[in-house]
């Protein structure tokens, strides 16, 4: 099963200022976030393997449109996370089945890697829900200048009978971090720690 895309919205945001001071360069993420129908709204089913193939099917859809509206070449994306909410017909567990069992290898192919967990959330809301994006370093969990997150939403979505997916990455972490912690530089990238 494909999915049923009813709009795909993508969002950059660069942040150039930080309590008076000068982000240079600048922090950029993006989010890439589909609109589609929920096939099972309004039903028990105990068979979600659609879903399961659907969130690899955005895995590499999303991905690509978040590392083009960027700008950059995948394996230089430094942090990455996933969302979804279902509408009201739908429950939180296709939501899941959307984010967990395959979305994460086709993340990890457009960026070149990925050897951390990729964080997520999901909810059940209507149109104007707000997706809150978790990140974190696609490499290395213990870097804390990359714990983070976006905040995205789309005034239309989701409908009752729908699934708001979303993918974000970016180039960098937080505007002038400084709480300490494994830096990029260190970086090891082998256990999805360090």
């Amino acid at each position: 099963m494909s999915a049923v895309i009813r709009k795909i919205v993508t969002v950059v945001e660069e942040t150039f200022l930080e309590m008076g001071r000068t982000v240079s360069p600048p922090t950029r993420r993006a989010a890439a976030i589909a609109v589609i129908e929920n096939p099972f709204a309004g039903r028990y089913v105990e068979d979600l393997s659609p879903l399961i193939a659907i969130g690899e099917e955005l895995g590499e859809l999303l991905s690509k449109k978040a590392v083009a509206a960027l700008g950059i070449d995948g394996a230089t994306a430094q942090s990455y996370g996933k969302a979804a909410a279902v509408g009201e017909n739908g429950e939180l567990e296709h939501a899941a089945a959307i984010l967990h069992p395959k979305m994460g290898a086709p993340v990890r192919k457009v960026l070149g890697k990925g050897a951390a967990l990729i964080p997520s959330s999901k909810k059940r809301g209507g149109p104007g829900t707000t997706l809150d994006i978790p990140l974190g370093h696609k490499d290395a969990a213990f870097v804390r200048s990359h714990f983070d997150g976006m905040e995205v939403m789309i005034n239309d979505a989701p409908r009752a009978n729908e699934i708001m997916v979303a993918v974000a990455v970016t180039d960098s972490g937080r505007p002038l971090p400084r709480v300490g912690g494994l830096t990029v530089a260190e970086v090891k990238g082998e256990d999805g720690l360090r």
